[in-house]
């Protein structure tokens, strides 16, 4: 082989992200999306009233790929040949991380969002710029300004056509299908602009913002058409239900409110949260609403009966973002602030506890997550500087960041077992009293410490302990490594003390001399008057 085919070879080389049965389906249903009634089929599949049944049950059970619209009716052959399939929701528990990405301007990313078709991923972050990476290599694409103050959400519209992306500041720009920008205009009094969503229609969006605000856009003409008022601190979140007229909002006050944008009033108040509420999400069908809050509560209500179906705890920091399956009606994954991904499965199957967790999936918070139009993959964004994304583990692979909740050993049962030296283990360390220097300024020394040791860390601050996890060896090293940190704090501890009893002392002596002038002063003054009197 020539050092060119060679070459070109290795260029045509691509990374997999694990294309299973979700994305099958995008592009099965993308072929017979604009299928009209007079569609006979493309032999896509066998009929269903064909005269062989053993094919059908072949088929269903072997070929076809696992739908993910769960109890939905989907064409796959003639017109008479309608049949309804179950989906799996454990395919959509995606905790291997297969890409991480990191630009060369190291700032925090504060959101990400999927172009329509799933091609490229678009990231934003502390400095305004636009980030776009390849969807299939995970390569850097372009790097573009975009505002002159920190990113604060994007938004596609649901035509596909048009972004909408906002800043600290107040500013909002439109952006064409090539990111090509169209109109910039100011809002909500130059405050920041925390979340922006669009109607069914893309006529019109909905913004939320620090001025108490929740405002309602015409999207051809700019202009504002409703304010509403109700909330009575900063707007964290507003949401445009998927398929009518009706606005969910959270915000600072602990409430969450409904609204009707066509008549601009409140049509019902939530009071469920004891903090601040950071997310609200429609599900897909309309009928769930996902409300998360620094309470470390998540709580779902079904807005048919305007009651709450359950109350999910599985966060140690406030939620910062929560995002529902594509396909998966009963799916959804939720971050945090101290870096965690929980995801959760809430149909007749599941649970109030997490399905899955993936511990230490940033080293800070997640901001954003965005899973790919056809469900295979999600992508995070986090304060610690990178993007990564996320696909379902493959067979062989033994999963060191997600692990299945009733596989994780507790930490006496991690004792008695005797690992392999390049096992993934875990252990706990009792801080007491210096959770705070192990952290360090905005996490600096636990990242650093990650860094050069190669561990995944994290510090529960409630009950003063520090999670690692890694091999044996790692955590040899980190041990050693926190007990010189431990031992140089004491000692400079001890200096501290040692210099305030030698201060102490000073004083001390001091005023021992200046009572003994003074005594001695006194004792002149007494010689002298006695003097003069003689």
């Amino acid at each position: 082989m020539d050092l060119d085919e060679e070459q070109k070879r290795r260029q045509m080389k691509r990374r997999a992200a694990d294309f299973h049965s979700n994305a099958t389906y995008d592009v099965a249903s993308r072929l017979l999306r604009n299928v009209g009634p007079s569609y006979d089929g493309c032999f896509l599949a066998p009929s269903t009233s064909s005269s062989v049944p053993s094919l059908n049950k072949f088929y269903k059970s072997l070929l076809l790929p696992r739908s993910s619209t769960v109890g939905s009716q989907i064409r796959v052959g003639s017109k008479s040949g309608l049949a309804t399939f179950t989906g799996n929701p454990s395919t959509s528990y995606l905790t291997f991380q297969t890409a991480n990405l990191r630009a060369k301007q190291l700032e925090a990313i504060t959101c990400c969002s999927w172009t329509p078709g799933g091609r490229r991923l678009l990231t934003g972050n502390f400095q305004g710029e636009f980030c776009l990476w390849d969807g299939n290599t995970y390569q850097f694409e372009l790097i573009m300004s975009a505002h002159d103050d920190p990113f604060r959400c994007m938004c596609w519209s649901p035509n596909n056509n048009f972004l909408i992306t906002t800043s600290s500041r107040g500013n909002l720009k439109y952006w064409s299908s090539t990111i090509a920008p169209i109109v910039s205009i100011d809002a909500h009094d130059k405050c920041s602009i925390n979340e922006v969503s669009f109607s069914p229609s893309s006529n019109k969006f909905v913004t939320a913002g620090d001025d108490r605000g929740v405002n309602v856009f015409d999207f051809e003409t700019t202009n504002l058409e409703r304010n509403l008022k109700g909330h009575g601190w900063d707007v964290k979140a507003a949401q445009w239900h998927p398929g009518a007229s009706l606005i969910a909002s959270g915000g600072k006050d602990n409430l969450v409110k409904l609204w009707d944008p066509r008549a601009g009033n409140c049509l019902s108040t939530l009071y469920g949260h004891k903090s601040t509420v950071t997310k609200v999400a429609w599900s897909p069908n309309g009928n769930w609403l996902l409300t998360g809050s620094r309470d470390q509560m998540i709580k779902m209500y079904d807005v048919r009966s305007m009651k709450e179906l359950c109350s999910l705890k599985g966060h140690y920091k406030e939620i910062t973002c929560l995002q529902w399956h594509p396909f998966q009606e009963s799916v959804f994954v939720s971050g945090g602030m101290d870096g965690t991904i929980l995801y959760w499965n809430v149909g007749p199957k599941g649970t109030e506890d997490p399905v899955c967790r993936v511990n230490h999936a940033h080293d800070m918070a997640v901001w954003d997550m965005k899973w790919h139009p056809s469900g295979h993959c999600l992508a995070s964004a986090s304060n610690d500087k990178t993007t990564k994304l996320w696909v379902r583990p493959r067979l062989g692979n033994i999963p060191t960041l997600g692990e299945w909740l009733n596989d994780l050993p507790t930490s006496g049962d991690s004792k008695d077992i005797a690992y392999e030296e390049d096992d993934i283990v875990t252990d706990e360390i009792h801080l007491g009293a210096h959770v705070g220097i192990v952290i360090g300024k905005k996490g600096s020394t636990i990242i650093s410490m990650q860094r050069a040791t190669g561990t995944k860390m994290h510090v529960d601050q409630a009950r003063k302990t520090l999670e690692i996890e890694g091999t044996p060896r790692q955590l040899d090293h980190v041990k050693r490594r926190l007990s010189r940190l431990l031992e140089r704090v004491e000692a400079q501890v001890q200096n501290q003390a040692m210099g305030v009893i030698d201060t102490r002392d000073q004083e001390i002596h001091q005023k021992m001399v200046r009572n003994m002038d003074r005594q001695k002063q006194a004792a002149k003054d007494a010689e002298y008057h006695s003097r003069n009197n003689m």
